[in-house]
């Protein structure tokens, strides 16, 4: 009887032991795993708060840039075109409010009519506001919006008015990243008809309709 009850202390105890042994393993898995987690959610956390203060250096930055170029054109008496650094010649648009600048450029300097290439393998144009993109906003974030009249599209390839505003925004698009501005900065919008700055009743109305905008944030 003696005999029968130590082998069965025995055999519980060796039970207890291998419990245990066992249990620790599995806390040992469970601390290894969360102090991943833990390093995980912490580089993620610095990785954030470095973005934020980047961010917040940049918005501040670019808020000066929006105070100047106000006191330029109030203090100096300089048109947008002059302020903003694009020059004479170029129709040149500051929005304080949203923080914006814009740059409106014909689709006939650009494109032929019903096309969505550019007239030529360089642009005059389109390389000087790259040369003033890289200079004075670089790392701005920036719009290439397409417009269009309202007439609809008959003979060319084109499945409406949409479609050729995105594609010749596109196309600029690619062309400033060609030329060095980052992608990851850059993109292209189409607005089609639904954006008119004058009326489509008129040739001359349907001609200012017809226009590229690239539009700089500053905040």
């Amino acid at each position: 009887m003696r005999a029968a009850n130590k082998k069965t202390i025995l055999l519980i105890i060796g039970l207890i032991f291998t419990t245990l042994f066992s249990g620790c393993t599995d806390w040992k898995k469970k601390y290894e795993a969360l102090n991943v987690e833990h390093q995980n959610l912490r580089g993620l956390y610095e990785r954030a708060a470095q973005e934020k203060g980047q961010l917040a250096t940049q918005v501040s930055q670019g808020q000066r840039t929006i105070e100047e170029l106000q006191r330029q054109i109030a203090e100096r008496n300089q048109s947008p075109a002059e302020a903003t650094g694009f020059g004479e010649g170029y129709d040149v648009a500051f929005d304080p409010s949203a923080g914006t600048i814009t740059v409106t450029l014909d689709n006939a300097i650009l494109f032929s009519s019903g096309k969505a290439t550019l007239k030529g393998r360089n642009s005059v144009e389109l390389d000087h506001i790259r040369s003033v993109l890289q200079s004075k906003y670089s790392g701005r974030e920036i719009d290439v919006v397409g417009h269009t009249d309202s007439d609809p599209i008959k003979k060319s390839k084109w499945k409406d008015n949409w479609e050729l505003s995105a594609q010749r925004a596109l196309t600029v698009v690619r062309y400033l990243i060609s030329k060095g501005i980052p992608k990851e900065t850059i993109r292209a919008v189409g607005r089609g008809e639904s954006q008119p700055v004058a009326s489509n009743s008129t040739a001359s109305g349907k001609a200012k309709n017809r226009r590229v905008e690239i539009v700089v944030y500053m905040r």
